[in-house]
């Protein structure tokens, strides 16, 4: 804690303060009730581009090593996906970081501050949404809202946090009597009373129908426009796909792979595949694309598939087909995803591993 003496610009007398190193908040004079920022010294948050850094992160239950030595960086504004099946690895991480558990090994350094010892000094600068989030019944979602912003010293503002939230048209409804999407929005609402630097978010729309999921990919897209840095746990791949600027992959406590969306399909996806639909003669066309070096294979109905390992190879494969007068219904191009990323690198998809 730091003390600060400071002089009432009103009626001059000279007031105590003690405070986090780095703190910010509006302080009142006991004599007179005068209102003044205050910002404490020391304790700089930010000291480099990096919000978060794991170091050789190891947790170990008895016999079961839910992390197994894990590096990794996150960098601040950015939304952060951590993926994985049920079971990798990810709260345990994420509750590590919040400092909800203590790790075998490693070190974490939040905001700068190493959080074996500086917690304290970082704690009003994070958001959290667990990953089994509930609220009060009976409170109405500003109630509700008002009510967590209270456990904070530095608060934001609330109609702003609503406005941003789109929860404008639900302000005055219970909680019990929202739908699952609106519930997980005010769980991302309630994460962001404190204007936090960090905001962690785990499994944030797991139980959720399409609808509703969308709704809070949106606003927690948003959070990345609002200068946020996002912590997301997630095992839906088309989250990460959605929402991430940078990927780590864990399975079985280990991160397998890290990057962009675009360098982990880059790195570990097989290219595009081009369908083409109901080929007129599919097996001569088979022979004129492999002639051509092309790999072609039969999916039967008339249909068949071309790898494209480099996106220019679609209008050679368009022309020599032209060329070559094949006739075809229709053509669907698609691309590498996530899972077949997973699959690649685990030899199971990620839903068998949950």
């Amino acid at each position: 804690m730091v003390d600060m003496n400071v002089r009432c610009p009103r009626c001059g007398e000279i007031v105590s303060f003690s405070g986090i190193p780095g703190e910010r908040r509006v302080v009142s004079c006991p004599s007179c009730g005068t209102d003044a920022r205050l910002s404490f010294p020391g304790g700089e948050i930010q000291t480099s581009e990096n919000t978060i850094e794991v170091s050789h992160l190891r947790k170990v239950y008895d016999d079961l090593i839910a992390v197994d030595d894990i590096s990794f960086n996150v960098k601040k504004g950015e939304i952060f996906a951590f993926l994985g099946p049920n079971g990798a690895g990810k709260t345990t991480t994420v509750e590590i970081i919040e400092s909800i558990r203590k790790p075998t090994a490693g070190s974490v350094k939040l905001l700068g501050k190493d959080i074996k010892t500086q917690f304290n000094a970082v704690k009003e600068y994070i958001g959290i949404l667990p990953q089994e989030f509930h609220s009060f019944e009976r409170l109405t979602v500003r109630e509700t809202l008002v009510y967590f912003s209270k456990l904070y010293k530095k608060q934001a503002n609330i109609d702003e946090i609503i406005t941003a939230m789109d929860l404008t048209e639900y302000t005055k409804k219970l909680y019990r009597n929202l739908s699952g999407g609106l519930k997980q929005r005010v769980g991302v609402a309630i994460s962001l009373v404190n204007d936090p630097d960090v905001v962690f978010l785990d499994e944030p729309t797991t139980g959720l129908d399409p609808k509703a999921r969308r709704e809070v990919w949106m606003v927690i897209a948003n959070l990345r426009k609002r200068g946020k840095t996002v912590f997301l746990t997630t095992h839906y791949m088309e989250e990460a796909e959605f929402l991430a600027d940078h990927i780590a992959i864990i399975h079985k406590g280990n991160i397998i792979a890290e990057g962009s969306l675009e360098e982990l399909i880059d790195q570990y996806g097989t290219g595009s595949t081009m369908h083409i639909k109901k080929c007129k003669d599919p097996m001569e066309t088979i022979d004129i694309l492999k002639e051509k070096g092309y790999d072609v294979l039969s999916t039967g109905n008339g249909d068949i598939a071309v790898k494209i390992p480099h996106k220019e190879r679609v209008l050679e494969v368009l022309s020599d087909m032209r060329h070559a007068c094949i006739e075809y219904e229709n053509i669907d191009i698609r691309r590498s995803n996530l899972e077949e990323v997973f699959l690649n690198l685990t030899g199971a998809k990620l839903a068998e591993e949950k």
